[in-house]
């Protein structure tokens, strides 16, 4: 049964992973390699489909292969033009506020709230939904992730 700390771990991942292309990026090392490292450790794309509808995309709204993914987070390829690489927006911490996750014996789903810190220190709220499935080692892969701004009123 997938729990709910291996979720927490994974989301851990993710978001220090997200730190780490940002500071990479902002000083000058390998932040592309950093990315492809992050999306092959932690997405699925290898072993699964992959729903991915990221939060600032528009014209080509869904990613559903590993280049695309790439696309958004860094930019560095030139897969979705309207990208501008989240990841390398300088985030300096990345934290989640579940609430609330269904569980199973190989895949498990999650939503709430994260929240992005900009270098100034300001935090970008956003709205996720995640799923997660185990890999052949035994890891959870994401093969479900959207993402969106949360709604305003007028």
């Amino acid at each position: 049964m997938v729990t709910a700390t291996e979720v927490e771990e994974a989301q851990r991942a993710w978001g220090d992973g997200i730190v780490a292309i940002s500071a990479a990026h902002s000083s000058g090392e390998d932040y592309v390699g950093m990315a492809k490292n992050h999306i092959d450790t932690l997405y699925a794309y290898e072993i699964s489909p992959v729903l991915f509808k990221p939060t600032m995309a528009a014209e080509q709204q869904f990613r559903s292969t590993f280049e695309e993914a790439l696309s958004y987070f860094t930019a560095s390829n030139g897969e979705c033009p309207e990208d501008n690489g989240f990841a390398i927006n300088g985030w300096t911490n990345v934290r989640f506020e579940n609430q609330g996750t269904i569980l199973n014996e190989s895949t498990a789903l999650v939503m709430g709230n994260y929240f992005f810190t900009s270098p100034e220190g300001n935090e970008v709220k956003a709205e996720f939904t995640f799923g997660y499935m185990r890999d052949s080692n035994g890891a959870l892969r994401i093969n479900v992730h959207h993402s969106s701004l949360p709604a305003t009123t007028n």
